[in-house]
């Protein structure tokens, strides 16, 4: 199996701080050449010596050397055996989804990425898989939604784009108990600052689009598995369908983690800033952030997060989506745009962009406004965004 790395070298990462993992873990010179970066092996097939006789490799959509190393790097980041890389996030929870069956169902948070919702609805909905979704923030309204039917717990804490914290251990526990696997969309906390394996999760996914690569230049994603033969069966999905990224993506992934620290730190301090700048505007509604004290989710994101993130949502006091375009369309450093995660910051509206394919209806019963607006905190200096912020938000 290509995506595992039992080697001395990958074994030595369990005992590596994170800030060395993500330089080292899974990485090792080129033997040929000596080269400290991973080369991209721009390659289709690979010459074997006799039939069935080969170095490991036969084709490219089945394995590629820079790709393998990269699914190393990622197992070691999440403390799992196996990492599988896809060509999106997407493309890793259609794997997942393939798990199933027909007559299965799953049971998600009801505030989660407005992709995920349409994969599980309207493209395996087709399929009569069944998916529930509830404020799982009570574990209470999980219980009651399972039933022998029940094969997949779907979650993402914070969740997109309300910030709502899940408690892991609970949720984890709850479906070890009951035999249900348990899938968590890590994309906005990523391993620096929570790694759900831990806690008892079977899957954990990462659109490495966002915060993983963190420079909005590539479109790939992540599985990654702490049980090798659960690992197997998604890796045998994602070569029958051919759902692989390209070896260059797989080479700027691996570059990008080897500053995810230190950015997510000077992102997530920024974030602190903002998020405590935005309560005190008397133009600002509801802010959206755990780190927050008095935010419902702050005790339990302080126990399981290493940090409290740098996504933030907010909406407007006055509640209308043109007060909402205001802000939008009157910032100079903030981005509109789709995404998050990069070292830029970014602003969007959920309502008509990333979660568009939910029902207005749906939106408005868990708290997501038409005046919503998403924010992802880059790595600019404060200063700057602050006053960006303070002449955008002004105008409305």
């Amino acid at each position: 199996m290509p995506f595992l790395f039992l080697t001395h070298q990958f074994s030595f990462a369990r005992f590596m701080r994170f800030e060395t993992k993500v330089i080292h873990a899974g990485v090792q010179p080129d033997p040929a050449t000596g080269a400290i970066m991973t080369p991209i092996y721009q390659t289709s097939t690979y010459v074997q010596e006799a039939s069935g006789k080969h170095k490991g490799f036969e084709y490219g959509r089945t394995q590629n050397p820079t790709r393998s190393v990269l699914e190393a790097n990622l197992a070691a980041l999440e403390e799992g055996t196996s990492g599988i890389c896809f060509a999106s996030g997407l493309a890793a929870m259609d794997a997942v989804l393939k798990l199933l069956e027909s007559g299965d169902e799953i049971i998600s948070c009801n505030d989660l990425y407005g992709g995920s919702y349409r994969q599980m609805v309207h493209v395996f909905g087709r399929y009569q898989i069944k998916s529930h979704f509830t404020d799982i923030r009570n574990i209470r309204n999980l219980e009651a939604l399972i039933s022998d039917r029940t094969r997949l717990i779907w979650i993402e804490t914070p969740t997109n784009p309300l910030l709502q914290i899940l408690d892991l251990n609970e949720i984890c526990s709850l479906a070890m108990k009951r035999g249900i696997l348990t899938c968590v969309d890590n994309t906005f906390a990523t391993p620096y600052l929570q790694r759900p394996l831990l806690f008892g999760a079977d899957i954990v996914l990462h659109s490495a689009t966002k915060y993983l690569a963190g420079h909005s230049d590539l479109i790939l994603g992540g599985l990654v598995c702490k049980d090798p033969e659960l690992a197997q069966r998604l890796y045998f999905t994602q070569n029958a369908t051919g759902a692989v990224p390209g070896p260059q993506d797989c080479f700027l992934t691996l570059r990008g983690i080897k500053t995810l620290a230190v950015r997510m730190d000077r992102a997530c301090q920024n974030a602190e800033s903002i998020a405590g700048f935005l309560t005190c505007h008397e133009k600002v509604g509801r802010v959206f952030y755990p780190g927050l004290e008095d935010s419902p989710g702050y005790d339990l994101a302080s126990r399981q997060m290493k940090l409290f993130g740098a996504m933030i949502s907010f909406d407007l006091k006055n509640d209308s989506q043109e007060a909402a375009n205001k802000v939008l369309e009157g910032t100079r450093i903030f981005s509109l745009a789709e995404s998050l995660g990069g070292v830029e910051s970014l602003i969007g509206h959920p309502a008509s962009m990333t979660h568009a394919s939910i029902p207005r209806a749906e939106r408005l019963q868990i708290g997501l406004s038409d005046s919503l607006i998403r924010l992802s905190i880059g790595i600019e200096h404060i200063d700057d965004l602050l006053e960006d912020l303070q002449q955008a938000v002004s105008k409305t």
